[in-house]
This record gives C-alpha cells, sequence and structure tokens, in this order.
C-alpha cells in the first residue's frame, strides 16, 4: 500500500453533501473509490478523447517514444526543399511504375 500523505486535513461535508476541496483542484477530473472500510479515495485523472487512444496503442506508442527520443538528441538542420521535392516526386513516380524505391 501507498505511504500516507503527510499534508492531512479535516473537511466537514456540507447539508448538500458536497464539500471544497481548495481552488488548487477547480476544474480537475477527479476518480472517487469507495473502500470496503468506508474510506473514500479521490484520485486525480486525465481524460483521454476515445480519437486519441491510439497514442497510447501499440505499436504507435512505441513509435511516438523512439521519435521523441530522437528529436531530443538531434539538432535541427535546414531542409533543402527543393531536393527534397525532387526526392518525393521521384518516389512516387517508381511506385506508380510498381517499383519500389
Amino acid at each position: 500500500m501507498k505511504s500516507r500523505s503527510r499534508n492531512s486535513e479535516l473537511k466537514t461535508v456540507g447539508k448538500s453533501g458536497q464539500i471544497s476541496l481548495g481552488k488548487n483542484y477547480a476544474g480537475k477530473t477527479l476518480r472517487l473509490d469507495r473502500l470496503a472500510d468506508g474510506r473514500i479515495v479521490l484520485t486525480a485523472v486525465a481524460m483521454v478523447p476515445e480519437s486519441q487512444l491510439w497514442i497510447l496503442a501499440e505499436p504507435h506508442r512505441s513509435r511516438i517514444e523512439r521519435g521523441l527520443a530522437w528529436a531530443a538528441q538531434s539538432s535541427p538542420k535546414e531542409t533543402d526543399l527543393e531536393a527534397l521535392l525532387k526526392t518525393a516526386t521521384k518516389t512516387k513516380a517508381e511506385r506508380s511504375r510498381g517499383r519500389r524505391p
């Protein structure tokens, strides 16, 4: 079990059944777990839209991590757009003829 926080407070539940956690929790999403022994545990969570869940699944997650690691180690450099365009055009033409580069 995780160690207990050293920063505990007493809160009183109001007549409407609500408690105030303080402004530092304003707008946050919390998961509420009711334990069998009567304890209540609140955990701050981040919500991920379904349309972005693919980022967390393999192989995408590993590819993104590798890309970020590469970017952290690689210095930015100027791109020769003309050379890039020629390469892309050449590769597209080879594919349309059924050859792979």
